[in-house]
């Protein structure tokens, strides 16, 4: 029994958020990598048309919701409005984190 809740503690999950606000230009995605790094996830961040950025990670719940966290503040440059999250299984498993273009 021990093993099995241990186990779902270590699940991937993935996290695809979309970050609303002053959030290009600012170092908004190179900022997400390096706390992704930080935090050893996988996914990408880019920039969309509509002025937001979008980011999908895949790791452990407790490191995503750690980097949910950095993408509610942003870097000191950006100002956030809104964080749109959706919460899922791995859909495509990546590797590394980068930014997307």
């Amino acid at each position: 029994m021990g093993y099995m809740s241990e186990k779902n503690n270590h699940a991937i999950e993935e996290l695809h958020a979309y970050i609303y606000g002053r959030v290009q230009g600012v170092g908004f995605r190179y900022f997400v990598v390096q706390k992704a790094h930080e935090l050893a996830l996988r996914g990408y961040a880019r920039n969309h048309s509509d002025g937001s950025v979008e980011v999908l990670a895949q790791g452990p719940r407790p490191a995503l919701e750690h980097l949910l966290l950095h993408l509610r503040r942003g870097p000191s440059a950006a100002h956030v409005r809104d964080v749109r999250v959706t919460w899922g299984k791995v859909t495509e498993p990546m590797s590394g984190f980068h930014v997307r273009w």
